[in-house]
């Protein structure tokens, strides 16, 4: 019994005679039928989920085919939503997959979410964020903060396929959801296209003179290309106990998260990983960019391979395991720099014998 039923239960009887009359002056006090308030470790009704490739290109295509990309902000997208929440993929954040064919047009808007963009198959497609305009490729990963433009341009032969993730969740629970169309298709493309990749895209010079406010990352595009050198690096540092090679795209000019509310990293399982057991504050997602392997979360196994999602609760007990002859690689979004900023950040590895708690 935690603590606080146990405080309620020897005047229980007076707390629900009280119940209805507190109710009237907008008051309340604790019930002996009311949740607990606190609980020993984090308690989430979100649920692990395991979404397959081989069913969500399916509905992808017969959306493609039957839904219409209208003007105004509408996205034509497949939302990942969990039976256990009201509202999200997880209680911060919604992962949508995003279809989007030649020759249409995603109009310009804006909105207080911030948001991102990992493209996953595709090229062709453009996208114009506050008045810079970079190609979208596979493996490219394109920032969209807070209250920025951005449309999106398919100038390409074959459909594009992205992952798109936003705090919704977060902002509605904050009830500070602000949505702004623009008053054209498009925006226009400033004087210098790709200022903010120019000035920080090297990742370890930037320009001389005052820096940026930290808590807003000037850098929109973080490219493949580069993503596939700086793991290639990684592969020879001591792996990561639970993550085997894993890195975080930062925010360059303070070494943060890329975005306030969004921490993404990139990681490798080699051939024969078999990974500690861990868990930590805050929610993810992973999307499997290629290979694969095993993801053991509360004790459930989820044997996943490209192209597959997986959705995993707050403080829930995860162990990656790679049993196959080849590599994979994943692509993951968390929520922790919210759970760092407020210093409510925890992390531990599990004993085997505590694994399905």
């Amino acid at each position: 019994m935690t603590h606080s039923h146990t405080a309620v239960a020897g005047d229980a009887d007076e707390r629900r005679r009280l119940r209805a009359t507190l109710a009237e002056a907008g008051l309340r006090i604790q019930q002996p039928d009311d949740p607990p308030l606190f609980t020993p470790a984090p308690q989430s009704s979100m649920q692990p989920m395991h979404w397959r490739w081989a069913d969500l290109l399916g509905y992808l295509e017969e959306l493609g085919r039957v839904l219409d990309l209208r003007p105004g902000g509408d996205r034509r997208t497949l939302r990942l939503a969990n039976p256990g929440l009201e509202y999200g993929t997880t209680p911060t954040f919604w992962a949508s997959i995003q279809y989007i064919r030649p020759g249409e047009v995603a109009t310009a808007h804006r909105h207080t979410p911030d948001a991102f963009r990992f493209v996953m198959h595709g090229s062709g497609c453009s996208t114009t964020v506050d008045g810079e305009n970079y190609e979208m490729n596979a493996g490219d990963l394109v920032l969209t903060p807070g209250w920025a433009w951005h449309d999106h341009v398919h100038a390409g032969d074959e459909p594009m396929i992205w992952l798109d993730v936003l705090d919704v969740s977060l902002m509605r629970n904050l009830h500070n959801i602000f949505f702004q169309p623009y008053p054209e298709e498009t925006q226009p493309v400033s004087r210098q296209p790709q200022k903010s990749w120019q000035e920080y895209g090297s990742g370890i010079l930037r320009p001389v003179g005052p820096a940026p406010r930290p808590a807003v990352n000037p850098l929109l595009v973080y490219p493949k290309d580069q993503t596939d050198i700086a793991l290639g690096r990684a592969r020879g540092l001591d792996p990561d106990p639970a993550d085997d090679v894993i890195l975080e795209y930062q925010n360059p000019t303070d070494g943060g998260a890329a975005l306030p509310s969004m921490s993404m990293k990139i990681q490798i399982l080699r051939p024969g990983f078999s990974g500690v057991t861990h868990r930590h504050s805050g929610s993810k997602v992973y999307w499997v960019v290629e290979g694969a392997g095993t993801t053991v979360v509360n004790g459930r196994q989820f044997d996943w391979n490209a192209g597959d999602f997986l959705a995993i609760p707050p403080w829930a007990a995860v162990r990656h395991l790679n049993a196959h002859s080849t590599e994979a690689r994943l692509f993951r979004v968390d929520d922790s720099p919210v759970l760092r900023y407020l210093n409510a950040y925890h992390e531990e590895t599990v004993p085997e014998t505590q694994e399905t708690r």
